[in-house]
């Protein structure tokens, strides 16, 4: 997987003087905004699980997009634990439980909207079949070998769901008020009123935003810039994240969207596109979520912090 990156990405430079700067930076631009939007969101839940504190937007973005920046470089959503942690510093008599529900209430919207993309696309029959999926054509699909040897595979998701539900088991068993913790995270979708008015609309435009944003980018790499294709691009997001094992999916969605744009583009041309768009991101997230992380603790070894935090000092710089 790492070798058919690292030429995709050598693709990508081979094409660099193809691609239109103004349609990227608006691109950029546009993503920058769809952060704005996803991360007020997540605040207008968390305001609702405290309604007895001030839930400042900028503290929660600030949170969000660190988050978002780890997980741009480091793989198997590590960043989470760093938006959670920044998060709870920032609110009085905030718990990890009642922040991760808060985090499982947005997601699921999140689901939902992607679980609609994907069905769409296998009305479409642009996915590859599960004899493309085995066979080592996609080389670079993250979870590929699962396909190839679906024994293993299938073992190991049982293992996985055994532990999972275990797990759950036992914190829910012996974590006192679990599920009160648990309910708080939830108080904006049982406000529906709230929920409807205050979250959903953020959500809606953080959605819309990012087939702008693969609209841009389509347009910066010289390809057809339609509805059409701006969606087998989300979904090919979509799908990278669901097993996240390369920095940013990067090789899943490479996979993925070469296959889907076999009748729109060539595959250098498809290549350049995927792995330029995801490294324009993973770059403006790690950016922008490490300023956010220097800004709020002001200094990048957040483990320092942690520690520090649990040991209720300040962080040595």
């Amino acid at each position: 997987m790492i070798h058919a990156v690292a030429h995709a990405i050598g693709v990508f430079f081979d094409h660099l003087t193809a691609v239109e700067w103004k349609w990227l930076a608006f691109g950029v631009l546009t993503h920058f905004c769809k952060l704005l939007a996803v991360s007020r969101a997540w605040r207008n839940i968390v305001q609702a699980a405290y309604p007895e504190q001030l839930v400042r937007w900028r503290y929660m973005f600030g949170a969000y997009v660190a988050g978002t920046g780890v997980n741009a470089i480091i793989p198997a959503r590590g960043g989470d634990v760093v938006r959670l942690f920044l998060a709870k510093q920032r609110i009085d008599g905030a718990t990890y439980t009642t922040l991760v529900s808060t985090s499982v209430l947005q997601t699921l919207f999140d689901m939902a909207v992607a679980t609609c993309f994907v069905l769409w696309a296998v009305t479409q029959h642009v996915l590859p079949g599960f004899d493309v999926l085995k066979s080592p054509s996609l080389p670079s699909l993250d979870y590929g070998w699962a396909f190839r040897h679906p024994k293993v595979g299938l073992i190991l998701f049982g293992l996985l769901l055994i532990f999972g539900t275990l797990l759950v088991a036992w914190v829910a068993e012996r974590v006192e008020q679990f599920k009160a913790k648990v309910a708080r995270g939830f108080a904006a979708f049982r406000d529906r009123p709230y929920y409807l008015r205050s979250v959903v609309p953020w959500q809606l435009l953080d959605w819309s935003l990012r087939l702008v944003a693969v609209f841009f980018f389509l347009r910066a790499f010289q390809i057809p810039a339609t509805v059409h294709n701006a969606l087998l691009v989300q979904v090919s997001q979509s799908l990278a994240t669901i097993l996240p094992v390369s920095p940013g999916g990067i090789g899943t969605e490479q996979a993925f969207l070469v296959y889907m744009f076999r009748n729109v583009a060539s595959k250098s041309t498809a290549l350049s596109f995927s792995v330029g768009m995801r490294v324009t991101l993973i770059a403006v997230n790690a950016i922008v979520g490490f300023s956010a992380i220097l800004l709020m603790t002001g200094t990048l070894r957040i483990r320092r912090v942690a520690e520090a935090d649990r040991a209720g000092g300040e962080p040595a710089r």
